[in-house]
C-alpha cells in the first residue's frame, strides 16, 4: 500500500522534509508506521508521547488500521480561501464563520458579518504578538498549520460552542506565516442577545482552539529561533 505522509513544525525539521510517500505492507496500522519514521530519528521517538496522528484529516488513534492511498500527518503539540482566507467554512443557515489567512486579520468586518439586530452583545478576542517570551526579546513570530485540517477543527469547535451557550453566532479565524509585533495571530468573535454567554463562550473557544487546532508557532528572537512547545488536549488522538 502506498501512503502519503505529511510533516510539520518540529516534526518537519528533525526529518528534513515536508512530506513523504511510503510503501507499507497491508494491515499495518499508524503506530507501525510512527515506529517506521521514529526508528529514524530518535527525537520523534522521544517525543512520542506528544505527537498525534491524523488520518485523511480526522484525528486518529494509534491502533487503526491504514488503507492505500490514506494521507496521515504527523501532529507535534500546538501552542496551538475566497478573498484574504486560504480557507474558509461559512454556515449559511447559523451564521457562524471559521477561517485561516494570512492577510491582517480584519475584526470589524468579522463583527458585521456576525451581528443581527437581536443581538445585545459583541465579544470580540484577539490574540496578539507580544514583544517577549520568558524575559527574551522576541523579534517575530511565523505560524504554519495543517490547513485543510485545521478549519475543520475550526468548525468543529465552533459548533459545539454555538451549541452550549445561548450565543447568537461565533466565528474562529486564526492567521498563519509571519506576524510583527503587535499583529493579532487569531481572533474571536461572539454576539449573543446578552453580554455573559457572549463572554464564556469567547473565552472557552480561545481556550480550544489553543488545545486543539493543528496550529504551531515558531519564535525568532536575538540570536537564534525556537518552536514554542504547548500541549494537546486530553481528548484528542484518544
Amino acid at each position: 500500500m502506498r501512503i502519503r505522509v505529511l510533516f510539520f513544525g518540529m516534526v518537519r525539521d528533525w526529518l528534513g522534509k515536508s512530506s513523504d510517500d511510503v510503501e507499507i505492507a497491508e494491515g499495518q496500522s499508524l503506530q507501525d508506521l510512527f515506529d517506521h519514521y521514529a526508528a529514524r530519528q530518535p527525537k520523534l521517538k522521544q517525543m512520542e508521547s506528544s505527537i498525534v496522528l491524523s488520518r485523511n484529516q480526522e484525528f486518529a488513534g494509534r491502533q487503526d488500521r491504514l488503507a492505500d492511498g490514506d494521507e496521515v500527518a504527523f501532529l507535534p503539540p500546538v501552542s496551538g480561501g475566497l478573498g484574504p482566507f486560504t480557507h474558509e467554512i461559512a454556515d449559511h443557515e447559523t451564521g457562524n464563520f471559521f477561517g485561516l489567512t494570512r492577510a491582517p486579520i480584519d475584526t470589524k468586518a468579522i463583527v458585521e458579518r456576525l451581528l443581527r439586530p437581536e443581538d445585545g452583545a459583541v465579544v470580540d478576542f484577539e490574540g496578539v504578538v507580544r514583544n517577549n517570551t520568558k524575559g527574551r526579546r522576541t523579534l517575530y513570530l511565523e505560524y504554519e498549520c495543517y490547513e485543510a485540517m485545521a478549519v475543520k477543527t475550526l468548525a468543529q469547535i465552533g459548533r459545539q460552542i454555538a451549541a452550549e451557550f445561548s450565543i447568537g453566532r461565533i466565528a474562529l479565524v486564526h492567521r498563519l506565516g509571519r506576524l510583527e509585533i503587535g499583529e493579532a495571530s487569531v481572533a474571536v468573535v461572539v454576539t449573543a442577545p446578552h453580554r455573559k454567554a457572549a463572554f464564556e463562550a469567547a473565552l472557552e473557544g480561545i481556550n480550544r482552539l489553543k488545545r486543539m487546532v493543528p496550529i504551531w508557532k515558531k519564535e525568532y528572537f536575538d540570536g537564534g529561533e525556537v518552536w514554542v512547545e504547548g500541549e494537546w488536549d486530553e481528548s484528542v488522538g484518544s
